[in-house]
């Protein structure tokens, strides 16, 4: 589903469309058919226009309606997937017709999936994902013994490939839908390092939800279920999981556990490489970009922290393009509050070349873009053309 904005919210779109368009509001109110004080409340969020209303001035504005009443940016190949994502999961604990594809060519497929989703290519999972899904439910359904516990492992790593499309595209129930999957599927492998993997992905239902403090909850649960680190894997699987909870206690607002889960985070990950484990990208540079992550998701008191790491650390290369990606998004952000607009449009740009899909569907990039647009700092037309891709108007 997508999210409905507030007529405030609507009313500001209205307004940065408009400016946008170098257009007044008389003359908006003319090509509307609105009188110019009807438009001046509309776009103060004081009164919310009407169906046909809205159509007129979305006329006049040369827009979709759609674009100015919700967040519904989605590409297109992405949306005619949806409704096939979710037919394929519907009887996920029906046995069904066997497998199209062997095991090993399950494998590879799901193995080229994950490199799809920390690549942040995600219109080719979702024209993927609904085969992958069906094909390792059969796998599960019609295995046994050892190779059903690997199908379980490969039929959890494929619904959190799809489960990114989902989330990032804002179809918030599907995602639940897909990570209960997951945690079906986990339970089925006989490996508690696969279940704490998917404890990590299950954190988005609390994002999406704002329960922050539940998902904190949740994730220190999961952090004491995980059996001792033994290994790079378990060390990495454990690391993830203070990463992860030092964001979502840094959105609760608890600065005391963010810290000490952040410094915990810090020590694991100076004992692995670099590297991809379990789905999740882990290591000094991954908590790095978690460093920045935290200290955005505390608040505007905190953006110094942010602003340092940036002026002597910035990702490599090596690292997966949506986490190098989002390390620049959160940047753009410290820097906006910092006061540092221009920094924070280049920040904005960087991300785009990384991973243009994920910065198109990260609601801080197209949150910040708007804000830096009203602002009308940089170069105003090519801020415009930016705002309007990201979907800020």
């Amino acid at each position: 589903m997508h999210a409905e904005l507030t007529p405030e919210e609507v009313g500001e779109r209205i307004a940065a469309t408009r400016h946008a368009r170098r257009m007044t509001q008389h003359e908006l109110a003319r090509a509307s058919a609105y009188s110019l004080a009807s438009i001046k409340a509309i776009e103060r969020g004081a009164r919310a226009p009407s169906g046909t209303g809205l159509e007129s001035i979305a006329d006049a504005l040369g827009v979709d309606p759609s674009r100015l009443t919700s967040d519904a940016r989605h590409d297109s190949r992405v949306h005619a997937t949806i409704p096939l994502i979710s037919a394929s999961i519907a009887g996920y604990d029906i046995p069904m017709d066997p497998p199209g594809r062997p095991l090993p060519e399950l494998r590879e497929a799901i193995r080229t999936a994950v490199e799809w989703r920390v690549g942040a290519q995600y219109t080719l999972i979702a024209k993927a994902g609904p085969a992958l899904l069906r094909d390792a439910l059969s796998t599960l359904h019609h295995s046994t013994g050892a190779e059903r516990q690997t199908a379980a492992r490969l039929l959890a790593t494929a619904a959190r490939s799809v489960d990114a499309v989902a989330f990032k595209y804002s179809h918030l129930d599907l995602s639940a839908r897909l990570v209960e999957l997951m945690r079906w599927a986990a339970q089925q492998t006989g490996d508690p390092l696969v279940e704490a993997s998917t404890a990590y992905v299950r954190t988005e239902v609390f994002f999406a939800a704002r329960a922050h403090t539940a998902g904190l909850k949740a994730l220190e649960r999961a952090i004491d279920a995980d059996p001792a680190p033994a290994g790079s894997r378990a060390t990495a699987v454990r690391g993830a999981l203070h990463m992860r909870a030092a964001v979502i206690a840094g959105r609760a607002g608890d600065v005391t556990a963010a810290d000490l889960h952040l410094a915990e985070a810090r020590r694991l990950g100076d004992l692995v490489p670099e590297g991809t484990y379990d789905g999740t990208a882990f290591g000094p540079d991954s908590v790095r970009t978690h460093e920045v992550s935290v200290a955005v998701s505390l608040g505007q008191e905190h953006v110094g922290r942010a602003l340092a790491v940036a002026s002597e650390w910035t990702p490599p290369d090596s690292l997966p393009a949506e986490r190098q990606s989002g390390f620049w998004i959160e940047l753009a952000r410290a820097q906006l509050w910092a006061g540092r607009a221009d920094d924070a449009f280049e920040s904005l740009k960087v991300a785009r070349v990384i991973a243009p899909q994920h910065t198109r569907e990260h609601p801080w990039a197209r949150e910040t873009a708007g804000t830096l647009r009203r602002l009308k700092r940089a170069d105003a037309e090519t801020l415009t053309n930016f705002a309007e891709w990201v979907g800020a108007i």
